[in-house]
């Protein structure tokens, strides 16, 4: 059972069936690169007293857990 009310979903789903191939693949791109913005946003809030070369050693660790191993 879904609790969480959602009532603008069908027109979420009829705004990515109007949208050509290559715009939702640009549009999936397009949140790909804000969520990993939001993260090394987020990253770097929490440590911002890592030196820019620390921190992105930290970055690339924390990345190489996120990657789906499947591919």
């Amino acid at each position: 059972m879904d609790l969480k009310k959602r009532p603008n979903h069908k027109i979420y789903l009829q705004v990515l069936r109007n949208m050509s191939p290559e715009e939702r693949l640009c549009k999936a791109f397009e949140l790909s690169g804000f969520a990993k913005q939001l993260f090394v946003h987020g990253l770097r809030k929490r440590f911002s007293h890592l030196s820019d070369v620390e921190f992105r050693k930290l970055l690339l660790k924390r990345l190489d857990k996120c990657h789906n191993r499947n591919y």
